[in-house]
């Protein structure tokens, strides 16, 4: 298991770390500095009196992104701005023209990157859902659309998100195994999903009208909701996976609820009034909710100390394992007579 590192000592510092790299924004000493929330990384939202400005600041997590990385995830940030294909955050550059700085908390550099503050509010179960879900489907289509043509910058570097970095021997996320409250009896299950899993994504392949750069986490609290508008905010796990992965990544943490299949519906048929998706492509959605919902029993084991995985708890394993069983009943048999099912 990672060893947490959001406890109360280490958010102090980088919040004063922070709070002393304001003026590198134009940000003065008077600013309100308070922690949104913590995930892979630290969020914080700071609000200036004096220039009324209202700025969102990422500090990152240590050891998970380069600076590269982080900067490849702003070249497609601005492109997607700059080509209006989606509504989302603006990087806000420092003083200097950088849009990547770096803080030293307790003397060791920790990097940080700023945003304009978005408007909106994260869609609620209560809302019409499914709405919000067609007009996701066809900013994922606009999305995928613009990955197969922009020409990315030169040294244009994210991870990529296949079999091996999520379950594999890389896990980017950590160890399913390591799972709060697994059993043997469910490890046993969990182990048979994982196998028949890679069986039909190899089946499926990674083909160039299949995989490329997509946004990888369009889960509720990445999203917002403001009049008819929705727009899509925190790209910072984007990067090569599947295609239809961005929809399991969109139900995150709900894969188990009754009005899923209503959203992916939904989703569908956003996406077709944007782009062509095949039926056969619609038929690997199951796979790809089952691949990251071991992912993220994997992510809530590895970040033990974060909001989100405490609340989830045991109860996600449980549910994770249930899921699983479910799978196994339509998707094993074995592997679906070796993945010819999903075969190109």
């Amino acid at each position: 298991m990672t060893q947490p590192i959001y406890d109360d000592a280490f958010l102090s510092r980088i919040e004063d770390a922070l709070r002393a790299a304001l003026p590198r924004w134009g940000l003065s000493g008077e600013s309100d500095l308070r922690l949104l929330t913590i995930s892979e990384n630290a969020t914080f939202r700071a609000h200036d009196p004096a220039t009324r400005r209202d700025v969102v600041f990422r500090v990152h997590r240590p050891g998970y992104h380069s600076r590269d990385e982080i900067d490849s995830e702003l070249a497609w940030l601005t492109a997607l701005g700059r080509e209006e294909v989606v509504a989302t955050l603006t990087p806000v550059p420092q003083t200097d023209g950088g849009l990547i700085a770096e803080l030293d908390e307790g003397g060791t550099l920790r990097h940080a990157v700023a945003f304009e503050l978005v408007a909106g509010r994260e869609p609620a179960e209560g809302d019409d859902l499914a709405r919000w879900y067609r007009e996701l489907g066809a900013i994922n289509a606009r999305l995928h659309l613009h990955a197969r043509g922009w020409q990315r910058p030169a040294g244009f570097t994210r991870k990529r998100w296949d079999y091996d970095a999520m379950l594999g021997e890389v896990k980017l996320w950590g160890d399913w195994r390591a799972a709060l409250g697994l059993t043997r009896e469910g490890r046993a299950v969990l182990e048979r999903t994982a196998t028949v899993l890679r069986a039909l994504l190899d089946a499926y392949g990674t083909g160039e009208d299949r995989f490329g750069l997509v946004h990888a986490d369009m889960r509720l609290a990445n999203l917002l909701v403001e009049g008819d508008t929705l727009s899509v905010i925190d790209f910072d796990d984007c990067g090569f996976s599947w295609y239809l992965y961005d929809f399991a990544s969109a139900i995150s943490f709900s894969e188990h609820e009754p009005y899923i299949p209503t959203l992916q519906a939904a989703w569908i048929e956003g996406y077709r009034t944007v782009a062509p998706l095949a039926d056969e492509d619609c038929a690997m959605l199951p796979v790809f909710i089952m691949l990251r919902r071991l992912l993220l029993t994997a992510w809530i084991a590895s970040h033990a100390e974060t909001p989100t995985a405490q609340a989830l708890g045991e109860g996600y394993t449980h549910g994770t394992v249930d899921l699983a069983r479910a799978f196994l009943a339509t998707y094993d048999a074995p592997a679906m007579a070796a993945a010819g099912r999903v075969a190109s």
